[in-house]
């Protein structure tokens, strides 16, 4: 009896199990969104592999320059080659991210927000998002070669700093705050502070920059960057978003405790883009949505602060590695 009873117990957990799932909707679009995110970041590849990606094929025009003129660059110049392919940093984040869909589904907070993140990826997938994109470390490339070299979909670095009364963070400024290419660290006083990853702290030191980049003060000053005024949202995993959220509520709680003004790095969209497809350009909604519902405790950020605090999302996972693997 015992046996049957407990034989019982587990059918009817199974059958309740199905109806579960058979009510969400979002299980059915996992499973049809899955193969085409995958197709799309396959395709991706391809174009980049082709030369199809503009601002990738403009990458490795400007690097064999850089290397040309300026050959004691080439550590680092090398480095932002790997952006025009499949080796790059934000590729890589891609096919993590949709890994961690296929494979870790229960560090989502739900079916739906597994579905988002699909979507998500499939839009940072697409060609001309994607050449958008790489117009940050392009223009890095650019900087470096003191003007010879144009920006490109971006104003120069003097209209940018005089447009936005930004503080000029040098070379390399508009990867910061970006996970690819560092992260944020904290010190002793609570403090946070920006640190590359690897071979790209090597630009300080060839170009000068000697002075630490707190984070309230690169919130206040920051300039144009494409990744913080159009991408950040898709080009981010949740938990990377998760982590921007808390330093900044973080520190806007310290800098209140202490009677001091906290501007958020997202209080506004920096201008200086130029150029941009349609597709960056509806992408810009979606970063002042996002930056608004950060100001008012969105749902979204509850939502995400309801991931595992394991969750083996891309840099959660993969930044002890950096220092192994790219540079990183």
């Amino acid at each position: 009896m015992a046996e049957m009873h407990q034989l019982t117990k587990s059918l009817i957990i199974v059958i309740l199990l199905l109806l579960i799932g058979c009510s969400d909707p979002y299980i059915d679009k996992i499973a049809q969104q899955t193969p085409l995110t995958e197709q799309r970041i396959t395709q991706l590849g391809d174009a980049l592999a082709s030369g199809n990606v503009r601002n990738a094929t403009l990458i490795k025009q400007y690097a064999e320059q850089l290397i040309e003129s300026k050959p004691q660059l080439r550590p680092v110049v090398e480095e932002f080659l790997k952006d025009s392919t499949t080796q790059s940093p934000m590729y890589k984040a891609l096919v993590d991210r949709l890994n961690t869909v296929k494979q870790q589904p229960q560090m989502f907070a739900s079916n739906e927000a597994a579905f988002a993140e699909l979507l998500n990826i499939y839009q940072a997938a697409d060609p001309t998002l994607y050449s958008d994109a790489l117009s940050d470390p392009l223009n890095v490339l650019a900087d470096m070669s003191d003007g010879a070299l144009p920006r490109v979909n971006a104003l120069s670095k003097s209209q940018s700093l005089q447009a936005n009364k930004a503080q000029d963070f040098g070379v390399g400024e508009q990867l910061v705050g970006n996970p690819n290419y560092g992260q944020w660290q904290t010190n002793s006083s609570g403090m946070s502070f920006w640190a590359w990853y690897g071979v790209y702290s090597m630009m300080d030191n060839m170009f000068g920059y000697n002075r630490k980049r707190y984070y309230h003060q690169w919130g206040k000053g920051r300039n144009y960057s494409y990744y913080h005024d159009y991408g950040r949202t898709r080009y981010s995993s949740p938990t990377q978003l998760r982590k921007q959220s808390q330093l900044e509520t973080r520190t806007r709680k310290s800098f209140s405790n202490k009677g001091q003004r906290f501007t958020s790095p997202y209080s506004k969209n920096k201008s200086g883009a130029s150029a941009l497809s349609g597709q960056s350009r509806s992408a810009q909604s979606s970063a002042n949505k996002f930056a608004k519902s950060n100001r008012a405790k969105s749902s979204y950020a509850k939502k995400s602060s309801s991931y595992s605090k394991n969750a083996s999302f891309r840099n959660s996972a993969n930044t002890t590695s950096r220092s192994f693997r790219r540079g990183k």
